[in-house]
């Protein structure tokens, strides 16, 4: 498997980089959070999300950083793990530390009511849709394992980046569009995502047994690695789709049987419980 080469300087650079990033996200939600117990004490902020939302950056910490980081470059099984973290357990972790609702309960009312109405653009809701986020995650895996992309990401340093971007994000997505406690106006029904899941959870076994099997796959490693490298997606993504399910459940609110005509659709989404 292609190896990035770097100096040692460079590698210490990688590694502090992402670090710092990731610590500075954990203090800017921490400062967010205890605004919102400042500004509403009633209605104090979640620790369990608090929680949710460090052990979402502890676990990218895990897959971004050495020792997993570093087996990742040269293992295929350790990029595998990378992919599960970053774009699995962690997206999942951060997800359910509302952080959309932590901003919206903390900007001033005028940022609030710009970033409601964001929610409420049309592009918002096609992007937001669990279709789309389906796609963009679960779907983009083919074209990564089966055409030359995966090989041509592990010759260059900022497209293996890109990569993990696109893991988190898409995951990120994914996981907001079927079970977020986030506001999202495009949301379908609780059985219509189920389905969507259960689509992204036949996906995954698919394309890890023609992985495991060899077939069509273009990813320039051992077999032994790239089999293993197929269990790990496998049984990883098993557990971490029983995990979204598990989420949704926890997440799901049956929709009032009333609701106040004159009360905008915006306004439920802001006021919507923690």
């Amino acid at each position: 498997m292609p190896t990035h080469g770097h100096t040692a300087g460079n590698s210490l650079l990688q590694w502090l980089l992402p670090a710092l990033v990731l610590l500075a996200a954990a203090v800017a939600y921490l400062f967010l959070a205890r605004r919102a117990r400042h500004r509403n004490p009633a209605l104090s902020w979640s620790r369990w999300r608090t929680i949710s939302f460090l052990t979402g950056l502890c676990l990218l910490g895990a897959a971004l950083l050495p020792p997993v980081a570093a087996f990742a470059h040269k293992d295929f099984r350790g990029h595998m793990a990378q992919h599960m973290l970053i774009g699995m357990y962690a997206p999942l972790a951060l997800v359910l530390a509302a952080p959309v609702t932590l901003m919206l309960r903390t900007l001033p009312a005028a940022r609030g009511r710009q970033l409601t109405a964001v929610l409420h653009y049309q592009a918002t809701r096609v992007i937001a849709h669990p279709a789309v986020a389906l796609v963009l995650s679960t779907g983009s895996l083919a074209v990564l394992y089966f055409t030359p992309l995966y090989n041509a990401t592990m010759r260059t340093p900022a497209a293996h980046w890109l990569l993990h971007a696109h893991f988190l994000l898409s995951g990120c997505l994914f996981a907001y569009a079927i079970a977020g406690p986030d506001p999202a106006p495009s949301r379908p029904t609780v059985r219509a995502r189920l389905v969507y899941l259960g689509v992204a959870i036949a996906t995954h076994a698919v394309i890890s047994q023609l992985m495991y099997g060899g077939f069509w796959v273009d990813i320039h490693a051992p077999i032994l690695q790239v089999q293993e490298g197929a269990e790990i997606m496998y049984y990883g993504g098993d557990i971490a789709e029983l995990l979204l399910a598990i989420a949704l459940v926890a997440t799901w609110r049956p929709r009032p049987r009333r609701a106040d005509a004159r009360e905008s659709p915006a306004t439920r989404e802001v006021a919507a419980p923690a």
